[in-house]
């Protein structure tokens, strides 16, 4: 349906992020739905996301990301209505969402029929969460559908080359250094294209996964938001 644009050009937008122009948001939500592939801040570290209903971003997101088992993959949605179209929310797990959200938290839920074959899973559970940062909850505002989204990592540099960088395990946390905090620093990472900058150094910090898709809540990954609250 969407093809990515050959004559796009990578750029940096410099944002301030509770005022984006609207001008801004239109383009990187146009870009998105061809196919493309974006840098932006949360409230954690950086992501790169695309669009959740274009194969081709979601393709292109994995290639470069060098991923190739889904969990490390996260939905980002504005609120948790959204959350009904990709995944079962119950009153109970909705009432804990409901309260760590917006924050640092993923939530691992079982899926919904059709989300697998969306997304190109092979499980039937998704990660998805609400960030606490403007940039991307405007984003998916003017896109109308949630992002796609993994944590960009200093080892995704140079993903165009062929070599793949050593695996990790969604569940250890992230290393510091392996974390970005300037948007310019993220060019190096071949097949994003474009970065929203807000001008202001990143937190180096990564979520608190909690796996809410079983009859008792496990906590997968401690990180930026405290558990047990």
């Amino acid at each position: 349906m969407y093809g990515f644009p050959e004559n796009a050009v990578f750029m940096i937008e410099y944002v301030v992020p509770g005022n984006m122009d609207d001008r801004v948001a239109a383009r990187t939500a146009r870009l998105l739905e061809a196919g493309g592939v974006a840098a932006l801040p949360t409230d954690t570290s950086w992501s790169l996301v695309c669009s959740s209903k274009v194969r081709e971003g979601i393709r292109r997101l994995r290639a470069l990301s060098f991923e190739r088992d889904e969990r490390h993959f996260t939905l980002l949605c504005s609120d948790i209505s959204q959350f009904s179209e990709w995944c079962s929310v119950d009153n109970t797990r909705f009432r804990l969402i409901k309260r760590l959200s917006p924050g640092p938290y993923v939530f691992i839920l079982g899926t919904l029929a059709g989300t697998e074959k969306a997304l190109g899973l092979r499980r039937g559970e998704a990660g998805i969460r609400i960030p606490d940062h403007p940039v991307p909850l405007r984003i998916i505002a003017s896109l109308g559908v949630p992002l796609y989204s993994i944590t960009a990592k200093r080892s995704m540099t140079g993903a165009s080359d062929g070599k793949t960088p050593p695996g990790d395990d969604r569940f250890t946390p992230i290393p510091e250094e392996d974390l970005f905090e300037g948007g310019w620093e993220l060019e190096d990472i071949n097949g994003v294209d474009t970065i929203l900058d807000g001008g202001d150094e990143q937190n180096r910090i990564f979520s608190t996964i909690l796996d809410l898709s079983g009859d008792e809540i496990r906590l997968l990954r401690r990180g930026a938001g405290p558990w047990p609250v």
